[in-house]
C-alpha cells in the first residue's frame, strides 16, 4: 500500500536503462513500419487514410492531455512523496486524471467524424476515402485514452525512481504490432499499387485498427506489473480537495499555450499534405505517387531517428547540471554548458545532415524496404528537405531545456509565435506557386527553415538573459564541420553515382551501398576533423570508446 518512492538507483544505471529502451523501442519500431507498409503502402488513398486516423490520437493527446500532464501532473507526483498524505495525494490525482482522460476519449471518438474532417482539409478528400478514415479513426481514437494512463503510470514509476519499465514499455507496443500486423499480412495479404478503397471491408478496418490500438494498451496496462511489485496500490478516491492544482495553473496555462501553437502548425501542415494528392491530379500529374500525409510520416520517422538516438540523449545530460547552475544563479557553468552542448551535439548533427542528403533514397530504401520503387523516390525528397533541418533542430531542443532550467516557460511560447508562422505561411505559400506533387517537400521545406528561425531567436534570447554566450567558439566550430561534412558528402555523392542505386535494387544492394557510402563518408569526416584538431570530436566519441574498453576488460 506504500506510496513512498524507492531507493534512487545510480544516474549511470538509470541512464543505461532508459538508452537501452529507446534503442529496443526504435528497433522494433522499423520492423512495425516495414510491415505496416507492406499491407497499406506509402502513398495512395489508402495509405493516408490510415495515418491519419492513426494520428489523430497522438494531436489529440498532444493538444488536450499532453500539455497539462506535463505540467501540471507531473509535478503533483514528484510533490506528493513529499506530502505526508502521499497515498491519499496520489489517489485522487490519478483518478482525478484517469476520469478526465476516459471522458475525453469518450467524446473524441464520438466526434470521429469531425476530427477526420478537420485534419482532412474538409472536401479534399472523397467520400470513400474520408469513410475509411473515419472508420479506422472510432478504432484509433481510444489509444488517447491509454496513451495518458501510459505517461501517468509511468511518471509514478519514474517517482519513484524505477526508470526502465517507462523506457521499455513501448517496445511491447511494436511487439503487439508486429505479431498482429505479420497475422494481417497471412490472412489478407498485402496491398499492391492498384488496392483501392473498395477493397477494404469491415474485418480489414477492425483488424488493422484494432491491433494499433491493442499495441497502446498494452504499452499502458504493462506498467502495473511494476508498480504492483513494488508495493504501490491505486484505489479510487475523488475529490479535489488537498490535491494542490491551482498551484502550477500559471505553469499549465504556458504550456498549454505552447502546445496548442505547435499543433496549429500540425493542422497546417496535415490539411496541406492530405490535400496534395488530388491536387497534383488536378494540376495533370501522371506519375505513379504523390506524397501525402502517409509519405510524410514516413520521411519524418527517418528524419528523427538520429535525433531521438544520439541529440535528446546529450541534451538529457547536460539538463540536469543545466538547471542546478541555473538554480543557483551560476550563469558561466550555464553557458559553458551550453556552449559544450551545441558544439558536441553540432559534431553529429552535421554529418547526420550530409549523410542523409546524400544518401536519402538509398536509406529509405534500406530503412522501409517494402516501400514500393516510386514511393522511395518520393519519400526520400520529402526526407532530404527534412535533412537540411536537422542541425537546427538539435541546436533548438537544446536551446529550450535551457529555458526549462530557467524555468522559463513564457518565452518559449512567445519565440514559438514567429516560428510557427514561418511554417505555417510557407508551407501556404508554396501551394500557391508549386504542383501538388511538391507540396509536401515544399512543408518539409518550411519545417526547416522555421527550425533555423527558432534557433536565432532563441539564442538572441539565451544571449541576454545569460550575459553572453561563446559564440564565437561555436560559429568557428560549425564553420569547421560543414568544410569537413562538404568535402565527406561530394566523396559519397561519387561514389553513390559511380556504383550507382535504382529505387528497383534489393535490400542487400541497398545495404551494401549504404555502408560503402556511409564508411567512406565517416572516415573522410573523421579525418578532417582531425586535421583540423577539432577536440569536440573526441567528446562525442569518448562514452562509446568507454563501454568498448570496459566490455574488453570484463
Amino acid at each position: 500500500m506504500s506510496a513512498q518512492p524507492v531507493k534512487a538507483r545510480s544516474m549511470g544505471r538509470s541512464s543505461m536503462i532508459m538508452a537501452s529502451g529507446t534503442a529496443v523501442s526504435r528497433a522494433l519500431g522499423l520492423v512495425r513500419n516495414v510491415l505496416l507498409v507492406a499491407i497499406l503502402g506509402s502513398t495512395g488513398q489508402i495509405a493516408d487514410a490510415f495515418d491519419i486516423a492513426n494520428k489523430v490520437p497522438n494531436i489529440l493527446f498532444a493538444l488536450i492531455a499532453g500539455g497539462v500532464l506535463n505540467a501540471v501532473i507531473v509535478p503533483q507526483v514528484m510533490k506528493a512523496y513529499r506530502s505526508d498524505n502521499a497515498q491519499e495525494y496520489l489517489d485522487k490525482l490519478l483518478t482525478i486524471t484517469g476520469t478526465a482522460l476516459l471522458v475525453l476519449t469518450v467524446l473524441c471518438t464520438a466526434g470521429a467524424t469531425a476530427a477526420v474532417w478537420i485534419y482532412t482539409n474538409g472536401s479534399s478528400w472523397t467520400a470513400g476515402q474520408t469513410s475509411l478514415a473515419v472508420a479506422f479513426a472510432f478504432w484509433c481514437i481510444p489509444q488517447l485514452f491509454f496513451y495518458g494512463l501510459y505517461s501517468i503510470l509511468g511518471q509514478v514509476l519514474n517517482a519513484r525512481s524505477q526508470f526502465g519499465p517507462f523506457m521499455w514499455a513501448p517496445a511491447m507496443n511494436n511487439v503487439i504490432s508486429i505479431i498482429g500486423f505479420s497475422a494481417f499480412l497471412i490472412v489478407f495479404g498485402g496491398q499492391d499499387a492498384n488496392a483501392s478503397i473498395a477493397d477494404w471491408g469491415t474485418s480489414q478496418v477492425a483488424l488493422l485498427g484494432g491491433v494499433a490500438t491493442l499495441g497502446v494498451v498494452c504499452q499502458a496496462l504493462v506498467l502495473i506489473i511494476p508498480l504492483w511489485r513494488s508495493g504501490f496500490r491505486w484505489n479510487l478516491r475523488f475529490g479535489f480537495r488537498g490535491v494542490g492544482l491551482r498551484s502550477v495553473g500559471r505553469v499549465g496555462m504556458w504550456t498549454f499555450a505552447a502546445v496548442l501553437l505547435d499543433q496549429v502548425a500540425v493542422w497546417v501542415t496535415t490539411s496541406i499534405a492530405t490535400a496534395a494528392p488530388n491536387a497534383a491530379q488536378a494540376d495533370g500529374y501522371t506519375g505513379a505517387a504523390v506524397a501525402g500525409n502517409g509519405a510524410y510520416t514516413q520521411a519524418l520517422m527517418v528524419y528523427l531517428l538520429p535525433h531521438s538516438l544520439v541529440t535528446v540523449s546529450i541534451a538529457t545530460a547536460l539538463f540536469t547540471g543545466m538547471s542546478a547552475a541555473a538554480a543557483r544563479g551560476d550563469l558561466r557553468a550555464v553557458r559553458e554548458s551550453v556552449s559544450r552542448g551545441l558544439r558536441t551535439i553540432g559534431v553529429f548533427t552535421v554529418f547526420a545532415t550530409a549523410l542523409l542528403v546524400v544518401l536519402s533514397q538509398p536509406a529509405m530504401k534500406l530503412l522501409v524496404p517494402s516501400l514500393r520503387p516510386d514511393d522511395v523516390v518520393v519519400v526520400g525528397r520529402v526526407m532530404l528537405a527534412m535533412a537540411l533541418g536537422l542541425v537546427p533542430l538539435g541546436a533548438m531542443v537544446l536551446m529550450k531545456w535551457v529555458y526549462f532550467a530557467f524555468e522559463d516557460g513564457r518565452t518559449v511560447f512567445i519565440i514559438q509565435i514567429p516560428v510557427t508562422i514561418v511554417l505555417g505561411v510557407g508551407a501556404y505559400v508554396s501551394t500557391l506557386f508549386l504542383p501538388g506533387e511538391w507540396w509536401v517537400v515544399a512543408v518539409a521545406g518550411a519545417m526547416s527553415l522555421s527550425n533555423l528561425v527558432a534557433v536565432l531567436l532563441r539564442m538572441r534570447g539565451l544571449m541576454a538573459k545569460m550575459e553572453g554566450l561563446d559564440l564565437p567558439r561555436i560559429l568557428r566550430l560549425h564553420v569547421q564541420l560543414v568544410i569537413a561534412a562538404t568535402v565527406s558528402g561530394t566523396v559519397g555523392w561519387a561514389v553513390l553515382k559511380v556504383w550507382g542505386f535504382s529505387p528497383d535494387d534489393s535490400f542487400p544492394q541497398a545495404l551494401s551501398l549504404t555502408l560503402l557510402v556511409g564508411v567512406t563518408m565517416t572516415a573522410i569526416y573523421v579525418l578532417g576533423l582531425r586535421i583540423m584538431r577539432v577536440e569536440e570530436l573526441q567528446g562525442l566519441v569518448a562514452p562509446i570508446l568507454h563501454k568498448i574498453s570496459r566490455r574488453r576488460a570484463g
